[in-house]
This record gives structure tokens, sequence and C-alpha cells, in this order.
């Protein structure tokens, strides 16, 4: 994938996957049975982080400069 779809695509993760994501974490724990406090902690902590494992590739060198792209002189 190159590196301009790989901007886009990570654009679209961060402004419409994770909100989404994000509520539906919320949901899903509201749904579920009472749990004591330090379990939901937990949860909540493993949901936060544990979506961008995932998707790690998709955010990789998106800071840098266009490798793909000529230098100008």
């Amino acid at each position: 994938m190159g590196y301009k779809a790989r901007k886009r695509l990570a654009l679209f993760i961060l402004v419409i996957g994770l909100p989404a994501y994000i509520v539906l974490a919320v949901t899903m724990m509201n749904i579920a049975p009472g749990f004591p406090k330090l379990i939901e902690l937990i949860v909540y902590v493993l949901l936060g982080v544990g979506w961008i494992f995932p998707l790690k590739w998709v955010f990789k060198g998106i800071g840098q400069a266009d490798p793909d792209q000529q230098e100008e002189q």
C-alpha cells in the first residue's frame, strides 16, 4: 500500500473508526453486568490500548516525508 493511501486510511481510522470504536466499547461495557471497579478499569485500559496493535502498520511512518515523492531542487 502506498504512502498516500496509508495516510488517507490513517486519517479515516482516526476520524471515523476510532470514535465508532469508542462508542462500541462504552456501549458493550454498559450492557455487561456490573464488574468490580478494578476489573472495569483493566478492561477499559485494554480496550483503549488494544485497538492500535492490529492497525500499527497503517500509522507507521505517516509523520515522515513522502518517500515516493521526488525531491525538488
